[in-house]
């Protein structure tokens, strides 16, 4: 296998017994996808020799929550538009309406791999519906991908633009988990050696007990993580209330599910949550004493005027805690900052979380969710997945601490080179699967249609520039 060296990086976050650690002018090496050397100098031979330099070199990220095949479109149109009669989400009256066509799909896909990439993510859970042609794609990718086909057993709407409607259909959404499950058998065996399956039914209102319960016993049984969206909106907590007397989270413990091996897709909405009000439950102690794990996505929700209470809280209290991206801009470097400002601003406690303890979850905290020890750290023996970082770009500079300098500042301007599986998919700043300015055009095309068929779509007959009007009026 060819050896790839990455000589006198002038920053590596090196992992060592246990925990990221700083190691300066050291040398960095992997031979085919594994890495054999970190730090110090190498002296073994080298096929390809990388100057490091002025080069931060840092473990990929780990991505456990995003949705590739929709949310680049809505660019745009979503940025502050949210509900007020229904908790100020989105979800319910307008994502609906605002979805791309299967041309307009491709693109996106195409345009929110290629971001990730560029801002350090090496491994990626997408949570799409299935779609023709996604295994192969998110392997050309040059992703580490874990294929989560979501399934439900009733589509939400609204009428009225106040309530929520749930039209049911047990029987496909069984169907549609045996497709999923398929397609994670398929994912496993496709040829890249690098997909692998999550089993993801899709919200807790929007399946059947016995749909949830199936669907974690196959994971159980497939040696797979699961993950179920819960505790993500007033609508969602108000609706489980309702029906069961019972905190989204008790109801998920009720079911045998909230359990080492699960995700819960946001967890924001507990009993305690100050938009919500259900004094008799412990949801925060549900989650320490159960394993299950948590993806955050901050700033979905910060559009919304929401944040988790506190993202410090969370990870002080042993619960683990990964981090997506829900939404564009598919940043995940912008994820972590805005993560770390929340969590501050919600405690008015600036030292509420660290900056350490967010890497932490968006490496090695994310691998462990995923059941990886072998992903997230530049360690020998890991996964050659890493991404270099130019530190003498003008937003890394005046350079103290690299991964300040990158995470507050810099973000994925900085970043120039990524590597997964030791393979370049990304060189000096530009992705190599896709034609990135060719599938934006598309993404493009494909939001004018998307507005065209927006208003035969809407209950209040609206134009999609009456929904979400333009920052100022356009001048025809």
């Amino acid at each position: 296998m060819p050896v790839t060296v990455i000589r006198n990086a002038a920053w590596i976050v090196a992992h060592e017994a246990g925990a990221h650690t700083y190691l300066k002018d050291g040398d960095v090496a992997f031979e085919g996808d594994k890495i054999i050397h970190v730090g110090g100098t190498y002296d073994g031979t080298a096929d390809v020799e990388i100057d490091g330099r002025d080069r931060l070199v840092s473990p990929g990220l780990v991505n456990i929550h995003s949705h590739p095949s929709s949310e680049a479109m809505n660019k745009g149109m979503l940025d502050e538009l949210g509900s007020p009669k229904l908790g100020m989400s989105s979800l319910y009256e307008f994502m609906p309406l605002f979805r791309p066509d299967d041309e307009g799909r491709q693109a996106c896909v195409e345009v929110t791999y290629s971001e990730l990439l560029l801002s350090g993510v090496t491994t990626l859970v997408d949570l799409s519906v299935a779609w023709d042609g996604w295994l192969d794609t998110f392997a050309a990718s040059g992703l580490r991908g874990v294929v989560s086909p979501m399934y439900r057993s009733a589509r939400w709407y609204t009428d009225n633009g106040s309530t929520v409607s749930y039209e049911w259909d047990d029987a496909a959404g069984r169907a549609d988990m045996d497709a999923a499950l398929a397609l994670i058998d398929a994912a496993a065996a496709h040829p890249s050696g690098r997909l692998s399956g999550m089993v993801s039914p899709s919200q807790i209102d929007t399946c059947t007990p016995d749909l949830i319960r199936d669907s974690f016993a196959a994971a159980q049984e497939k040696g797979l993580p699961f993950q179920i969206h819960a505790a993500q909106s007033v609508v969602e907590f108000n609706e489980i209330t309702r029906r069961h007397g019972r905190t989204p989270l008790e109801w998920l413990d009720d079911l045998g599910v909230l359990a080492q091996g699960a995700i819960i897709g946001h967890g924001i909405f507990l009993n305690d949550y100050d938009m919500v009000y259900w004094p008799e439950a412990n949801d925060f102690a549900l989650l320490q004493d159960s394993g299950v794990a948590v993806a955050h996505c901050p700033t979905v929700f910060q559009r919304r005027g929401i944040t988790m209470n506190t993202v410090g809280r969370y990870i002080r209290g042993g619960v683990p805690l990964g981090i997506g991206t829900d939404t564009y801009p598919h940043n995940m470097l912008e994820e972590l900052r805005n993560a770390l400002y929340l969590s501050r601003v919600t405690s008015r406690n600036a030292y509420d979380l660290r900056t350490s303890h967010i890497f932490d979850a968006a490496t090695t905290g994310g691998a462990a969710i995923l059941g990886r020890d072998d992903i997230g750290k530049l360690a020998v023996g890991a996964k050659a997945d890493l991404f270099m970082a130019d530190i003498t770009a003008p937003s890394m500079r005046p350079l103290r601490d690299p991964l300040r300098s990158l995470i507050y500042v810099a973000g994925e301007r900085a970043v120039r080179d990524v590597f997964v599986d030791g393979r370049h998919v990304v060189v000096d700043g530009t992705v190599q699967a896709f034609d990135l300015p060719d599938a934006l055009a598309r993404l493009e095309a494909a939001q004018r249609r998307a507005e065209e068929a927006f208003r035969g779509l809407d209950f209040a007959d609206r134009r999609h520039d009456e929904a979400s009007p333009y920052v100022y009026a356009l001048d025809a």
